[in-house]
């Protein structure tokens, strides 16, 4: 057997990818000795018990992190700073902290001027997720085949960057190092506006007269079904997505709006040629995304 990532694994917050990450850790022998789970949201700990996949469980962030050799923060990006502020007197000198936010320059920005000297910080993002949140939702297989991208600060152990990409290996992801500021732009285009379309998107429906309305939801058909899905997401922490990448995300809105207002005046002017072209390129990117095993 592998040895060992981590003697006692701390994880603050249970939701969808915390509660996934608890139970993929209890699955394997080779990740921790130990998963103590931390979440203070009224009535989680409790499912978190009833559910059975933490070694421990702790109401109180400061216990749940001491002693704790691998620390990893689950929760909303916009609520990083406070959990750290809190939990930063508490972590042990040589421990590795690390997250799972969806945006890294806002984390590095939050957590890192609170992180101890001698604690060890190594952003990181598993590319991975439902439209489901909460304690209930997780589960062990949620990481394999993705990607999970780690966003280290210039100067960080190598040691402690290769633990970190070890465990979300273990998970079953595939890892790959990334410069903050290039993950934001990134995930701004392939994962971020696209939920900012859909939530639109599905706002717009629900605007419209009651009669019409209720058609929508009666004879949706699969396009505007996938926007559902995708808007059914956690509305807290895509809120706090948006705040924290919002020059990136902006800037990819701006160029998308650009593209729908050519396809706006292809569609006015009968312009088939240009239609046709843009949505041969869809049919390109999802063949890609097939045949990498992304979709």
């Amino acid at each position: 057997m592998a040895d060992r990532l981590f003697r006692r694994l701390a994880l603050l917050g249970a939701g969808l990818i915390g509660g996934s990450l608890a139970r993929a850790a209890r699955a394997r022998d080779d990740i921790a000795g130990e998963v103590v789970v931390h979440d203070c949201a009224p009535g989680v700990l409790d499912r978190v018990a009833a559910l059975g996949f933490a070694d421990r469980i702790e109401a109180d962030s400061r216990r749940a992190v001491d002693g704790a050799d691998g620390v990893v923060l689950c929760t909303p990006v916009g609520a990083l700073a406070t959990v750290a502020e809190t939990i930063a007197p508490f972590l042990q000198r040589d421990a590795i902290l690390s997250d799972v936010g969806s945006t890294k320059q806002s984390v590095i920005r939050d957590v890192g001027p609170l992180v101890p000297e001698g604690v060890h910080f190594v952003p990181a993002h598993p590319l991975a997720g439902t439209e489901y949140s909460g304690p209930d939702a997780g589960f062990a297989t949620l990481f394999e085949g993705r990607w999970c991208l780690l966003t280290p600060a210039p100067g960080t152990e190598g040691a402690a960057v290769e633990r970190v990409a070890e465990l979300w290996r273990r998970c079953g992801s595939m890892v790959e190092v990334m410069e903050p500021a290039h993950h934001d732009r990134v995930l701004a285009a392939v994962s971020h506006l696209p939920h900012l379309i859909a939530f639109t998107i599905c706002g717009t429906a629900d605007d419209l007269e009651s009669e019409t309305r209720q058609e929508v939801l009666q004879f949706a058909a699969t396009g505007f079904r996938d926007f559902t899905r995708i808007a059914a997401s956690d509305p807290v922490m895509w809120r706090d997505v948006f705040l924290n990448n919002r020059e990136a995300l902006l800037e990819m809105l701006a160029r998308f709006m650009e593209d729908a207002q050519a396809m706006a005046r292809a569609v006015r002017w009968g312009d088939g040629a240009y239609i046709e072209k843009r949505i041969q390129r869809g049919r390109v990117i999802r063949k890609s995304l097939i045949e990498l095993r992304q979709a």
